[in-house]
């Protein structure tokens, strides 16, 4: 960021026009296309000629806003940066929303479609994932863990609709969660318990409820004991275990071949010794495969979409069909109430708090599911 901090930089771009930056930044890349000019030579100047033509009146707030536009993420390098920026996403080049401490902010900021486009190239170029009119959409881990999701027309009607998800570095732990309030004392020691029994754990709720967070913030209290093997579409569970392998699914090359599915990273999953399996998130038919994997004695959890925590016991039910193997409804009912053994639902109240609404568990005797006091 060339001496600025994100806030800084986010300032010169809510007051600085962009026409006469991209007008610079042209004028750069020129110079460094025909002469093979260093980046920051180029730059400098372009910079120095603009002063020196009276275009601009002073170059010092303009250099990192060039670099940026000529090998960065232009306009959104500042609040990619930005530690308090939570997600961004773009309808339009001029429809610009951020979320910062749960709260929604549009922003005083307009792009052109080939900055929008440029970014995301640039986003992708180390992904291995690609996006064109054959493959319209792109779920991606970027370099410093955000995860980017993009569509495009004709699956949207008319601009590139790009989502730039931030996970926080730092890990929280239960004891985190029961500071801010998410959980009770009393239900961490309950949850840490039921971990170390080796309890397999579903973690429901609607976007943004915190499922991930909470994940990982379980899985920290076995971190030191365990061999833990985890698959997801893309890279967002982080833990502190010393003995890990992650795995994250990939899509067809331009051939239309080697795609590699949830559904097989769980059964290489199978042959790589694990201790614990954790899928990041069900979704469809990799359901059987968890399923049939907890059965065969290895602890797992995993997050998945619901409105409730009987509602994420019944979508588990359904989801192994989707599989299409012939499997009989009841042999996947059964199959599930015998290896679930506790749901945690989670919520995201009004103000942006996120806590555990709801715990429900197995009763051993009944083979019941009851409430958890929370």
């Amino acid at each position: 960021m060339l001496g600025k901090t994100p806030a800084e930089f986010s300032q010169i771009w809510q007051h600085l026009a962009m026409d006469p930056i991209l007008k610079l930044t042209e004028r750069a890349r020129e110079l460094i296309t025909a002469t093979g000019t260093a980046v920051d030579s180029a730059i400098t100047k372009t910079l120095d000629e603009a002063f020196e033509a009276e275009e601009i009146k002073s170059s010092s707030d303009l250099t990192s806003a060039i670099r940026a536009q000529l090998t960065g993420l232009g306009s959104l390098e500042a609040l990619v940066a930005d530690a308090s920026i939570e997600e961004i996403w773009l309808n339009s080049p001029n429809q610009i929303f951020i979320s910062r401490n749960s709260k929604t902010e549009r922003l005083a900021l307009t792009l052109t479609e080939f900055e929008v486009r440029q970014a995301v190239e640039r986003m992708l170029r180390d992904t291995g994932r690609r996006l064109d009119k054959s493959q319209p959409f792109v779920d991606a881990t970027l370099s410093n863990g955000s995860r980017l999701h993009v569509v495009i027309p004709e699956v949207t009607s008319q601009h590139w609709a790009i989502n730039i998800r931030k996970f926080n570095n730092n890990l929280l732990t239960l004891q985190d969660l029961t500071f801010r309030g998410s959980i009770s004392t009393d239900l961490a020691k309950y949850l840490e318990k039921a971990f170390h029994a080796g309890v397999n754990i579903l973690i429901s709720g609607a976007t943004q409820a915190g499922k991930t967070t909470f994940l990982c913030a379980l899985l920290d209290v076995g971190y030191d004991t365990e061999r833990l093997i985890s698959v997801e579409e893309t890279f967002e569970i982080r833990t502190r275990y010393f003995d890990w392998v992650a795995m994250q699914s990939r899509q067809a090359n331009l051939e239309g071949i080697g795609e590699i599915n949830l559904r097989r990273l769980v059964r290489e999953a199978l042959r790589m010794r694990p201790t614990r399996l954790v899928i990041g998130e069900v979704r469809q038919a990799e359901a059987l495969d968890l399923l049939i994997a907890l059965n065969s004695g290895i602890a797992g959890l995993c997050t998945i979409h619901a409105n409730s925590a009987s509602h994420a016991i019944a979508k588990l039910k359904l989801l192994p069909l989707l599989a299409g193997e012939n499997m009989p409804a009841h042999f996947i009912e059964q199959t599930v109430e015998q290896t679930i053994g506790l749901v945690v639902h989670c919520v995201q109240l009004p103000d942006g708090r996120r806590k555990v609404a709801e715990v429900i568990a197995k009763d051993a005797e009944t083979a019941r599911w009851k409430q958890v006091s929370l």
